[in-house]
């Protein structure tokens, strides 16, 4: 997880929101991504997205058979979609995302019956400093939207 939070500053410092992710197969890391959906302008370029492709990519398989994929922020739809596609057993997460949250908060995804595959997760992981990091960034930018509104006046 502490290498998902390195990926989630690396968004930060683009000034995307920042969520950050890596695939681990047998301890290695085999994919890495980063928010990057205004840098890009691509709304699938979320974290879990780019991390789930470049692990494909270097493991010549769209199949992540025995890979872990921890992200710093619970995936939304579109990300457990891919994640339930890839075949990806292993999912941690950092914290909650009570909006968008596709593995308890809004929907279970990982869980649904109706689904080919299931996908076993563990959540909470530095829940503490995957939210501050989150917390922080959207602190930020509400104050710089405050103080462009004081400019407008």
């Amino acid at each position: 997880m502490r290498e998902a939070l390195v990926e989630a500053g690396r968004a930060k410092a683009l000034a995307e929101v920042p969520i950050g992710a890596v695939g681990v197969l047998a301890g290695e890391i085999v994919g890495r991504g980063y928010n990057l959906r205004e840098t890009k302008q691509d709304p699938t370029a979320h974290a879990e997205m780019i991390a789930i492709r470049q692990a494909a990519d270097r493991l010549g398989s769209w199949r992540l058979l025995d890979c872990t994929l921890y992200v710093t922020l619970e995936p939304c739809v579109m990300c457990m979609g891919g994640i339930i596609l890839a075949r990806i057993p292993f999912l941690v997460y950092g914290c909650r995302d009570p909006k968008a949250g596709a593995v308890g908060s809004i929907y279970n995804l990982a869980e649904d019956e109706r689904l080919n595959h299931r996908v076993e997760v563990r959540e909470n992981v530095l829940q503490g400093e995957c939210s501050e990091q989150l917390s922080d960034f959207f602190r930020r930018l509400r104050l710089q939207k405050k103080d462009i509104k004081k400019l407008d006046k």
